[in-house]
């Protein structure tokens, strides 16, 4: 049961900082046009949303009450 618990502390950890922490991701969009070629590269930083982090809280908490338990 202790595998449980430490996978449950990860888990509510996981789900704390998703509340914090937003998540980088990079997009190219690109046009051609016969041989030219331009291209740009946009950046965004957008958070998980809340339901799914409060999910992973709840999630993460149960797992180490039920580790905890015998």
């Amino acid at each position: 049961m202790k595998g449980l618990l430490g996978i449950g502390l990860v888990v509510l950890v996981l789900g704390i900082l998703s509340f914090l922490v937003p998540i980088p991701h990079t997009e190219h969009h690109e046009v051609s046009a016969g041989d030219v070629h331009l291209g740009v590269n946009t950046e965004h930083s957008d958070r998980v949303p809340v339901a799914v982090s409060a999910v992973l809280v709840v999630v993460g908490a149960g797992m180490m009450i039920a580790g905890r338990a015998k």
